[in-house]
């Protein structure tokens, strides 16, 4: 019970602290009915700082405000946060502007906001400086003359006179006007306090010197009395280092501007200057003028933040100077309200972020007057919610307002702007979703019925939350008259729609894999049945990006001359066309998709690393690593060779380097041992008196028997010998020679002399389904020893067998996984058992199905709401097609951007909550799971956190009545 008190005591103490927070006005702001057209204050125009000149002869000064409302809105000014007297003559209003006649600086300088307001609420412009500009006249003294060295440095002081505001520019006028110095190397104007500065004094520069100031603000210019400059002869010049005399200071710049940084020098001979950024590139924007003296970066931004430094330098030495700018930000949108609706009793977020250095505040106006700072939440609203809000964002270089107005609805369903679609399509095995999304506040109760028959959840049958009618597994009988019935405590509506079922759409002639070499051609073939009532079209995708057959059309054709069929030319393939293509049938009502797999084989890429080892007198010894082989085995290197005498690469001359690939052999007639190799090509010989030499002996022998073949292009040697019997084991093996010497043996082989096929057939034969593409065969043993592999051979049912896929595994294997296969089809597998001799009698046949394809539609992510401290992810139902499987749930991957790996959730619901990241984005990726694997990832980026203000959550609780109790 104390503790209870004190949570009470607290809560009342947090109310109270809180309330110039929470100023509410309840003057504005109502329900919005069916009929409701109108609106809230909208600013077209609003204020802006305004220089008044002090001499200006107007007589008048006018500050702009506008805004758009429904009905037209009355305005209202104030200046430094009091109301303006508009019955005074000294004012007038022509529409929404403020008119002073006669300013006067004593009176009208200072803050200026207009407030625009109807009756649905007031809003307030952003805020606006007068002030008053002059520029007075410099003193009418005479400016004593100015005596110097020739050779000197000296400086001519300008000395402006008062002025406002400080943006004034300068030049200097040469004897007379309008005769003006021009700036060099050896001359220099500073627009920092305008004065003259000559790096060292020559005979020309002998005249009388004014300085000539204008104020671009106030169009104003006025000019000092003349200094006579009087150059003194030397009759010989003393050089003198380079002393830096203009130097910058440390500057405070707003991303987005331009900064100017003034460094000049005297000497003699003239200094050159270089500027640099200490440590770091000099910005792209920066830009040096010709004399050197002035740095220019355009349109900063906060990476240029840094040291500068400027070097003076002549043959008698060198100057420095460094300073640093710094760069920070006016406070920029990140995410900022807007006009919203909601019903009346519902919750409302409503996010406003803003950027900028240092980062922005946030705080909030409700019809004009203070109401709340930082993240703002409102729940279970009331009419008296709505009205004019504004977001204001601000740091100390200035304000960024956000305006909007919020209603709450208030009214009976009706499905004028949203009414059922009169006809929806779907098809026969399919699935439907009928949308019901009247108008209403607040959310009324959902009933459907088909013609007078009233409908409920079955295992078909689904009515989701939000009124949608959703049909599973549709059959001829579904087509009909679908009405939904919805009802609030305003009143009641209905809308009526008619469901069609047309014939699903299905991959009859499916791509199949290709294996190419570049520069060749490929085609992808793909057909599809469909209702004829309906049009198809193909869409062809690369590695899951759609084919643009308009920016690709060099590569990529269509074969027009085949109806109703998308087959795909591939022309002249390159390496970067290999990968996964998928053909999609599609029409306005479902689609159906096959995949396949194009290889394309190529040259290969260079070797690295090459290293010269063993230098011998007249050989060395090379090592290198391999290059890409893309797709094709590198067979062979070619190593040239030139001598510092000449220019010219010839192939250097070696041993075979490189073993018969392919070895192998054996069956044929009886008594005999056949084996085979594949020949080097010529490059591969290195030399003259090229051959192999071909050596082989039993299994379990000691000996091997050698034989010679001369024939550089043959790769077959056939041994025969009549006592040698059936079947029997032997290791070969193969060599090239040439004149030079003998290369290495290939690989031993094992092979058999000639031997019968088997005679049995592979029993209990069994097939488990996998997935959409994949099933799994196993089966056992036969007893023959002959058996050196097993031969699964399946077809589809639309398929003739004698194109028969085959799969040939070892004769250990008791199963094979068969992959690549189409969804939903049937299928027929069987086994054999073979050896070198052939294949034996097939086993009996196995009939099976694949399960229909993972769903082809990304789940649609409607809305990514955060929620303390989650984030709350929702998104559409998938629809899975005739052809596709039935959606059993979700998969969400929730991982830090730019990573593979996260967190894997698994749901049968379609929303998942999600922690807040603390640091950095993260990715959300949901995609629909079923029995035939896995459907497209749809994904949404969330990052940071907001925590709800404890001065809000003090003045929520008591406010909605929440009783929370705390036990210790």
């Amino acid at each position: 019970m104390k503790m209870w008190l004190l949570f009470s005591l607290l809560v009342i103490i947090s109310f109270k602290t809180c309330l110039s927070e929470f100023t509410w006005h309840r003057r504005y702001g109502h329900g919005v009915s069916e009929e409701d057209k109108g609106f809230g204050p909208i600013f077209e125009e609003q204020p802006i700082n305004t220089i008044y000149p002090e001499e200006s002869p107007e007589g008048k000064v006018s500050l702009n405000c506008r805004a758009r409302a429904s009905p037209f809105p009355v305005y209202k000014w104030r200046m430094n946060n009091g109301d303006i007297d508009l019955t005074s003559d000294r004012y007038s209003m022509v529409g929404g502007n403020l008119v002073i006649n006669n300013p006067d600086k004593q009176k009208d300088a200072g803050i200026y906001y207009c407030l625009a307001s109807n009756n649905y609420g007031m809003v307030r412009s952003t805020e606006a400086t007068l002030s008053f500009g002059y520029l007075d006249p410099f003193p009418p003294e005479e400016r004593p003359e100015v005596r110097v060295k020739e050779g000197k440095g000296m400086v001519l002081l300008c000395d402006p006179p008062y002025h406002f505001p400080d943006d004034l520019s300068y030049r200097w006028l040469l004897n007379e006007f309008p005769v003006f110095i021009t700036m060099d190397k050896r001359r220099f104007v500073s627009q920092t306090n305008g004065n003259l500065y000559i790096a060292n004094v020559e005979a020309s520069d002998k005249g009388n010197y004014s300085c000539f100031v204008s104020s671009p603000s106030i169009t104003k210019s006025v000019f000092s009395k003349f200094i006579p400059l009087i150059p003194l002869p030397e009759r010989t010049t003393k050089p003198y280092p380079a002393d830096i005399v203009v130097q910058f200071k440390d500057v405070y710049a707003l991303m987005g501007q331009n900064v100017t940084l003034e460094c000049f020098a005297l000497g003699n001979p003239v200094p050159d200057i270089r500027w640099r950024k200490v440590l770091e590139p000099m910005p792209s924007t920066a830009e040096i003028s010709t004399s050197g003296a002035v740095l220019k970066i355009f349109n900063i931004q906060l990476e240029d933040e840094g040291i500068y430094e400027c070097e003076a330098e002549n043959n008698r030495g060198k100057d420095k100077h460094q300073a640093r700018i710094y760069v920070q930000a006016f406070p920029e949108w990140v995410e900022h309200i807007n006009d919203t609706e909601v019903d009346i009793g519902s919750d409302l977020y409503w996010p406003c972020v803003a950027t900028g250095k240092p980062i922005p505040t946030i705080r909030w106006l409700k019809n004009g007057y203070s109401y709340h700072r930082g993240e703002l939440r409102l729940y279970d609203v009331t009419f008296e919610n709505a009205g004019m809000y504004q977001c204001i964002a601000e740091n100390t270089h200035g304000a960024i307002y956000a305006n909007a107005e919020l209603k709450i609805l208030a009214l009976a369903p009706t499905f004028e702007m949203n009414p059922m679609k009169k006809k929806i399509l779907a098809a026969k095995g399919g699935r439907v979703i009928i949308e019901c999304k009247p108008k209403a506040a607040p959310k009324p109760k959902f009933l459907w019925s088909k013609g007078t028959e009233r409908l409920v959840n079955s295992s078909r049958i689904l009515i989701w939350e939000d009124g949608s009618l959703e049909i599973n597994n549709i059959t001829r009988s579904d087509g009909g008259v679908y009405t939904c019935f919805v009802e609030n405590n305003k009143g009641k509506a209905n809308s009526t729609g008619t469901l069609v079922i047309t014939d699903p759409t299905r991959i009859i002639l499916a791509p199949i894999n290709a294996d190419i070499t570049v520069g060749e051609n490929a085609t992808m073939q793909c057909a599809a049945s469909f209702d004829p009532a309906l049009d198809l079209t193909f869409v062809w995708s690369f590695n899951g990006y759609v084919i643009d057959f308009n920016k690709e059309n060099i590569h990529y054709q269509r074969n027009f001359m085949l109806d109703s069929n998308g087959e795909l030319l591939i022309r002249n393939a390159q390496l970067k066309h290999a990968g996964r293509y998928t053909c999609t049938a599609q029409t306005i009502v479902d689609n159906s998709s096959a995949s396949a797999d194009l290889v394309v084989r190529g040259p290969p890429g260079p070797p690295g690393g090459l290293r010269i080892e063993d230098v011998r007198a007249t050989s060395v010894a090379l090592t290198w690593s391999r290059g890409s082989d893309n797709h094709s085995p590198i067979s062979k290197y070619t190593i040239q060779t030139k001598t510092i005498l000449s220019d010219d690469w010839k192939d250097a001359k070696t041993a075979p380097n490189v073993a018969p690939s392919d070895v192998g052999g054996g069956g044929g007639s009886n008594r005999e041992l056949t084996i085979t190799w594949a020949p080097l090509s010529r490059e591969y010989h290195y030399g003259n008196n090229f051959g192999y030499i071909v050596a082989f002996k039993p299994f379990d022998g000691e000996e091997w028997k050698k034989v010679t073949v001369t024939n550089p292009d043959t790769g077959r040697y056939v041994h025969k010998d009549e006592t040698m019997r059936p079947s029997t084991a032997f290791q070969v093996k193969v060599k090239a020679f040439n004149n030079k010497g003998d290369g290495p043996y290939s690989l031993t082989a094992v092979i058999h002399s000639a031997q019968d096929a088997p005679s049995e057939a592979p029993t209990a034969v069994g097939v488990k389904v996998l997935s959409s593409s994949e099933i799994s065969v196993h089966w056992e043993h036969v007893v023959e020893k002959i058996v050196e592999s097993y031969q699964i051979r399946y077809w589809a049912s639309h398929d003739k067998e004698a194109a028969a896929h085959r799969v040939q595994v070892a004769s250990q294997e008791y199963s094979a996984r068969l992959e690549n296969l189409l969804p939903d089809t049937q299928y027929f597998v069987e086994v054999r058992a073979c050896n070198s001799a052939g294949c034996g009698p097939p086993s009996d046949m196995i009939e099976t199905f694949t399960k229909k394809a993972p769903p082809s539609q990304p789940p649609r992510i409607i809305s990514s709401i955060r929620s303390g401290s989650r984030y709350i992810i929702t998104w559409d139902h998938v629809v899975a097609l005739s052809n596709e499987s039935t959606v059993t749930g979700y998969k969400v991957l929730y991982r830090p951007d730019g990573q593979h790996d996260g967190k894997l959730y698994s749901t049968h619901k379609h929303s998942i909550e999600v922690p807040i990241p603390r640091d950095g984005e993260y990715v959300v990726e949901v995609r629909a799971h079923s029995d035939g694997g896995d459907g497209v990832v749809s994904q949404v980026r969330i990052s940071g956190a907001s925590i709800l203000s404890p001065c809000l959550l003090g003045f929520l609780l008591p406010a909605l009545g929440i009783l929370v109790y705390l036990e210790f």
